[in-house]
């Protein structure tokens, strides 16, 4: 893995809220973590070869993006969303809403989806990840922003079944 390589997984690693990952290759062993006592994110990597280049320096530590969460006003009624079925993510990542930037997007508020429908991708380490609806109904509310981190099991649709 190349310096700038090391640089991009340690930014995507402190966007995603991963507090660890460890990456082993029969060329290089790495580990990233992130200590919430020290908002500096350290990085080690350990090349495995035996020919007698000097070793790479490790990537420098990079600080995470701060987490902002944006609420919705306190004022605005509470919807009951227990009748609603969640759309997930099945893994971490990025989240998009289209193929690409000039595309619409796949589903928007009020679309009806149906079972095996891709419905947004979800972007892991360069590999785009088409996620399809698990269940058939009205998409009721999208509650990820487009281009935003995601975690896995995090919810990312409700959709109304009915």
């Amino acid at each position: 893995m190349k310096p700038q390589e090391i640089q991009e997984l340690i930014d995507f690693i402190s966007k995603s809220g991963l507090d660890e990952v460890n990456i082993e290759t029969s060329d290089f062993k790495i580990a990233v973590k992130k200590h919430s006592a020290n908002p500096q994110a350290s990085a080690e990597f350990t090349p495995r070869t035996s020919s007698a280049a000097p070793a790479a320096n490790p990537a420098p530590a990079a600080a995470p993006a701060p987490q902002t969460t944006e609420k919705a006003p306190a004022s605005a009624p509470k919807e009951d969303s227990s009748k609603y079925i969640e759309i997930k993510s099945p893994m971490i990542g990025t989240f998009y809403r289209s193929a690409n930037p000039e595309s619409d997007a796949f589903v928007k508020v009020g679309d009806t989806v149906k079972s095996g429908q891709t419905v947004c991708i979800v972007e892991a380490m360069k590999l785009f990840n088409e996620i399809e609806s698990e269940v058939s109904g009205k998409i009721v509310k999208i509650l990820v922003d487009n281009a935003s981190p995601v975690e896995y099991d995090q919810p990312l649709f409700l959709v109304d079944p009915s």
